[in-house]
């Protein structure tokens, strides 16, 4: 019966999104009220049949239904209920159906804060989200079919990837992850409908940044809470290295953060209309490309699914959107075009395009390492690798490059700045950069681009400081009430810089992070020690706990810093049915200003034997935090302004009224 009412669903949502692009595209070509009507009800159906079939996926995984080919693959009578949900995204079937689900809601959400704006614009920007959403449910009726049947279904299933059932922040980041990528189809639709319509007004900018900052904040928050799970969970000790799905998801990030940047010029200076919607459709394009580097197998990486036929499906769905955009580029861009010059490089204006820049090439840089090893299999059957060096030696100076922008940029006025302007405004953070630099110096730190970053990013948080507590500090004769309520009210402006300020805190702490620390590797028995920075670990005992899903070897390790003890700290291997290969889970012990970072790399319960990876880890922590005042930043831009609501007017009466 769930196989059959799940099918059914799907052609439903199928037919709903293809009706309701047909009609968005006809009542935006003939600018018909009743048009846009139908196709606002059609994407609310079109949502609300997504929710069904998603709620109907898990009860069938929750109620361990393995008459569904899905729940076959995945489910498992051992696992506990959370990870059977978190199994709706763990493998590339329900990864689909759970991404229409995404895309339904942002749909009905956009479709809902949008329907004040004009018909015409918003029937085409409907008809392109419904359009994407047609593309995923044929996805899910032909070669994915989560639910298919399953006959005579089998008793019981594997269970979800491992890796997906070794820590809680698996919960959180593949959410996240589909919130930011399914989320840039709504501004895609937008600017679509811009160019459609040849029109990007004051109207229009502001749903268009909006929609551009929601999935931008998801994104953010997603790529580093991947990365903060492969710290806790692969055991190497580090939380990025260029893998080709790790990259897919930062690529769309760049150029959606240089659209953003381009998009307060749009809204200030009513310039770079047609820069901003190029970068927000280069975003989508490369969400689809990152989904169909992750669904097709064509890249080996633990972040990636198995080959499968989605990804000649997807691969068409990327070449179809890619016609569509440069199609509309190249025949209305030109009506987007603005009177107003972006202004010379000794001015906010300049320096906003040149960080634009950066992050084109960026993009461009990370793009090529990550796919040129593909173009060479295709074309020569040779397989390759670009590997770290390569990214890290093209990568860096970039990024040290765009944090100096950080703090150049927000310094000056908008408009030409003078020469005199230029020093009051460049000058003053000078102290802080020496200052900043000599501190990372005293406290050990010898690498040369980590100590330009270190002294740069002082630079970068003087001004961000000043810049942002700048308003507050003209009202504060009135008091501090009368300070912070000027920050409130220049909310985007406030939250600009709180962006700043976690991202100035975020590249710093990369920085440090991946040049500093120490490590150690040591065999040891019950009663033996080893020593890395000032800790001293000590080897107590090894005990195994077996669980219903997984039996784990749990190493005992006493851990002292300068003679102070720090308590036990319990790394462990796990052992699960469906994995030959056990899988560790590291131990983190976080303090102020570094990571003791411990890893089982093979363990002997039986003769009490472990082998053990220490490494001192400074300043991953402030990562984290970092990326949380970011999101802070992101959530104060999308706050709600309060509406003033003006008195009502007092009638006049006159006489023989």
């Amino acid at each position: 019966m769930v196989p059959v009412l799940g099918r059914a669903l799907i052609l439903l949502t199928l037919f709903l999104a293809t009706a309701g692009a047909m009609v968005g595209f006809a009542a935006g070509a003939r600018r018909t009220a009743a048009g846009f009507a139908w196709t606002r009800r059609f994407a609310y159906a079109f949502a609300a049949a997504m929710v069904l079939t998603n709620a109907l996926m898990v009860y069938a995984l929750l109620a361990r239904d393995f008459s569904v080919a899905y729940v076959a693959q995945v489910g498992s009578h051992a696992v506990p209920n959370w990870v059977a949900v978190v199994s709706l995204w763990s493998s590339l079937e329900g990864s689909i159906l759970f991404w229409g689900l995404v895309l339904g809601l942002y749909i009905a959400a956009a479709t809902w804060t949008t329907r004040d704006a004009p018909g015409d614009q918003m029937s085409y920007a409907a008809a392109v989200w419904l359009a994407t959403g047609a593309c995923f449910a044929f996805l899910l009726a032909g070669p994915a079919q989560p639910f298919g049947t399953m006959d005579p279904p089998p008793l019981d299933g594997p269970g979800p990837n491992p890796l997906l059932q070794n820590h809680l922040l698996m919960i959180a980041h593949p959410p996240f992850l589909y919130l930011g990528f399914v989320g840039m189809t709504i501004p895609f639709g937008l600017a679509s409908a811009a160019l459609l319509t040849g029109r990007l007004g004051h109207d229009f900018v502001r749903p268009l940044r909006t929609w551009l900052m929601v999935p931008w904040t998801f994104l953010t928050v997603a790529i580093v809470l991947g990365g903060w799970w492969a710290y806790e969970v692969l055991g190497w000790g580090g939380y990025w290295a260029w893998d080709p799905v790790e990259n897919a998801s930062f690529l769309p990030w760049l150029t959606a953060t240089a659209a953003v940047h381009s998009g307060v010029l749009m809204e200030r200076k009513g310039t770079l209309k047609g820069w901003t919607v190029t970068l927000i459709q280069a975003t989508f394009l490369l969400t689809i490309l990152g989904t169909f580097m992750t669904r097709s197998g064509v890249f080996n990486s633990v972040h990636s699914f198995t080959q499968s036929a989605i990804g000649p499906a997807l691969l068409g769905f990327l070449g179809l959107g890619l016609v569509w955009s440069v199609t509309l580029l190249a025949l209305r861009i030109d009506r987007l075009s603005s009177p107003v010059a972006v202004g010379v490089a000794r001015s906010r204006e300049g320096l906003f395009l040149v960080n634009n820049l950066l992050f084109v090439l960026f993009t461009f840089t990370v793009l090529i390492g990550t796919v040129f090893p593909l173009i060479v299999e295709a074309t020569q059957n040779v397989q390759m690798s670009v590997g770290r060096p390569y990214f890290d030696r093209m990568a860096v100076p970039i990024g040290v490059t765009l944090l100096l922008l950080l703090g150049i940029g927000p310094a000056l006025p908008w408009g030409r700045a003078s020469a005199a302007d230029m020093k009051r405004a460049l000058l003053p953070p000078l102290g802080a950069t020496a200052l900043a630099g000599a501190l990372g110096y005293a406290l050990g730190v010898r690498n040369g681009w980590t100590l330009v970053t270190i002294a740069f990013g002082g630079y970068a948080l003087h001004v961000t400081l000043h810049q942002l507590w700048l308003p507050a500090a003209r009202r504060m004769s009135a008091g501090f009430g009368e300070a912070f309520a000027e920050l409130a009210r220049l909310r985007r402006r406030t939250a600009a810089y709180v962006v700043h300020l976690g991202a100035i805190v975020v590249i710093v702490s990369i920085a440090v992070s991946s040049t500093e620390g120490e490590s150690v590797e040591a065999q040891l028995v019950p009663g033996e020690t080893t020593t890395v920075g000032a800790y001293t670990l000590t080897f107590q005992s090894a005990e195994e706990i077996e669980q219903p899903h997984r039996i784990s070897v749990v190493a005992h390790v006493a851990v002292t810093k300068d003679g102070r003890d720090l308590g036990l700290i319990k790394p462990r291997m796990n052992h699960y049915r469906s994995q030959r290969q056990p899988i560790g889970t590291p131990a983190v012990r976080t303090q102020a200003f570094e990571d003791l970072y411990l890893s089982v790399m093979n363990i002997d319960a039986a003769n009490q034997r472990l082998g053990l990876l220490a490494i001192v880890k400074p300043m991953v922590g402030w990562i984290w935090i970092g990326t949380g005042i970011m999101a802070l930043g992101g959530l104060l831009v999308l706050w709600p302004a309060r509406r003033v609501v003006p008195p009502l007017a007092t009638p006049v009466v006159t006489e023989g009224a």
